[in-house]
């Protein structure tokens, strides 16, 4: 072998240990280094040029941004026995890394425990509430849609917690068993919430019948008004009539007296 070849051999096994060795590290990523699989050594979070052994160690990379986390549409019962499609997601973090490689050992792994996670913790919140909890997040006041007599606003449903707390109760739960995975949840929020066929029947026929309620309470209310206009009308129309008479049997009595009297003065004069 010439000298010449023997030269670029070692420049290139140079360049190869150096590219082994040698990697660089973004400030929105950290790295774990593993030997032979096992994690040595602290996380590696500060961005620049870093060393490793070559051949024997490798990096790991994992994002220091949030991530985001969408739930699969499941069908959920509720707890007042109503089935529904729910639809979800949430963002979530890595803040420990070498624990989240020991017990995930990558995002995919982590999606993997996420869906058991917010699934399940969904799935047990929708079972402890009622419907009217997970589609509304506070009462509604009879005067939003124009009810007024008390039998009406009896029938209105109340709700104890609403959505935001159910969704609240879910992150708080959940966060406390992603912890232990090196994972910071975020936010968690229902994406969707659609009613099964049988459902939606039932919400139509309550919407229509609720406004149909509406609609009798107004025609009630527009029947009396109106009743009250004609009573008043046909009692002003009575009192100027009576009135009216009054005036003209007055201006009568005064016209005879006025009469009586021009002739008693003419008789007086003849005689």
């Amino acid at each position: 072998m010439s000298r010449n070849t023997l030269s670029l051999v070692i420049v290139f096994a140079a360049l190869v240990i150096v590219g082994q060795a040698a990697y660089t590290v973004s400030e929105t990523e950290q790295v774990i280094i593993t030997q032979f699989g096992e994690p040595v050594g602290d996380p590696v979070v500060a961005p620049g040029l870093h060393f490793k052994i070559p051949f024997i160690q490798r990096s790991n990379f994992f994002e220091k941004r949030f991530l985001e986390w969408d739930g699969n549409p499941n069908q959920v019962p509720t707890r007042d026995k109503r089935f529904i499609w729910v639809d979800t997601y949430a963002r979530w973090r890595i803040v420990d890394p070498l624990l989240f490689f020991q017990r995930l050992r990558d995002e995919r792994g982590a999606q993997s425990r996420l869906d058991d996670i917010l699934d399940g913790e969904t799935r047990n919140a929708v079972a402890r509430h009622d419907l009217i909890e997970l589609v509304r997040s506070s009462n509604r006041d009879p005067a939003d849609v124009l009810i007024e007599s008390e039998e009406e606003e009896a029938i209105l449903e109340q709700i104890e917690r609403g959505r935001l707390e159910v969704t609240r109760t879910i992150l708080d739960t959940a966060a406390g068993r992603t912890a232990a995975l090196g994972i910071e949840l975020l936010d968690f929020r229902f994406k969707r919430i659609n009613y099964v066929e049988e459902v939606q029947q039932d919400v139509f026929a309550r919407m229509i019948a609720e406004r149909q309620r509406i609609a009798e309470e107004f025609r009630s209310e527009g029947q009396g008004e109106s009743a009250r206009i004609h009573g008043e009308r046909e009692r002003e129309l009575a009192q100027i009539q009576s009135a009216a008479y009054r005036r003209a049997e007055e201006l009568r009595g005064e016209a005879d007296a006025h009469a009586t009297r021009i002739y008693a003065e003419a008789y007086n004069r003849d005689e």
